[in-house]
């Protein structure tokens, strides 16, 4: 991970109200306060209720911040959609796009994440685009087709020297407590990272590729440690403080207190 900064993501999902919102963001600013960390870029994500208080509180800090989703188009009638130009008013400057949870429980298809790519970039932000397969598609052998897929159309007419992030979830893994092995991890990456190479991107130098999947303060150490890995997509373990810190806190091998 040599010349990058580490991603440290925590998506809250549908999680905290504004003020409790706050009142973490508070807490955490100040317990990473006594610690450099310029190596690593911590970010979270709210609800979009929440975002405002998130803003107000993180004003002037490293600590980073971004939206769950957004929609393809700036302005118009789209009741309930929201542009991606009131995120960055807002001074967000992540947004998840295609998440597993989008794609199975709202339909969301290759194409509309596509789109809501290609706005958000032309807008200013800086997407991570979700791939990941299901049990049944890695059980069938087809993780690399449909990742492929998933990035081909996901990327399409994607400039090549654009600043994005790529986050494989094994959809299996999600919210299952059991994170993808070491190997399974880095035969993924690496084929990721080697996808991108190969279509003309800048890769490790503008896109990073991050894993998500039931991460935790238990196995963060080892995931970090898997190669081609830049950083970690968090959900449940991102809405305690002590666990969130403990994750952006990992060790590196080598590092003293580097788990074995």
């Amino acid at each position: 991970m040599s010349g990058i900064r580490t991603l440290i993501a925590g998506n809250w999902k549908s999680n905290k109200s504004a003020e409790e919102a706050r009142a973490f963001v508070k807490a955490l600013r100040e317990g990473l306060k006594e610690k450099k960390r310029d190596e690593r870029e911590i970010v979270v994500f709210p609800p979009f209720t929440s975002i405002p208080a998130v803003a107000d509180e993180l004003r002037n800090s490293e600590i980073g911040y971004g939206a769950q989703n957004v929609f393809w188009e700036t302005a118009g009638a789209f009741t309930g959609e929201v542009s991606p130009v009131f995120l960055k008013e807002l001074g967000c400057r992540y947004v998840i796009i295609g998440h597993s949870e989008r794609r199975t429980l709202f339909g969301e298809t290759d194409e509309i994440c596509n789109r809501k790519m290609l706005s958000s970039l032309r807008t200013g932000l800086r997407p991570i685009l979700c791939c990941g397969e299901t049990w049944e598609q890695r059980r069938e052998e087809k993780t690399f087709c449909i990742i492929g897929e998933q990035l081909n159309a996901g990327l399409h007419q994607v400039p090549f020297d654009a600043e994005f992030d790529i986050a494989y979830e094994p959809v299996w893994a999600i919210g299952s407590g059991k994170s993808a092995t070491a190997e399974q991890i880095e035969v993924v990456h690496s084929y990721i990272h080697q996808w991108l190479q190969r279509k003309g991107f800048a890769s490790r130098e503008r896109v990073r590729v991050i894993y998500g999947g039931s991460v935790t303060p238990e196995n963060v150490d080892r995931l970090i440690a898997v190669p081609d890995v830049d950083g970690v997509l968090v959900g449940r373990a991102s809405l305690k403080l002590e666990s969130f810190i403990r994750i952006v806190d990992f060790c590196c091998p080598g590092e003293k207190g580097a788990s074995p």
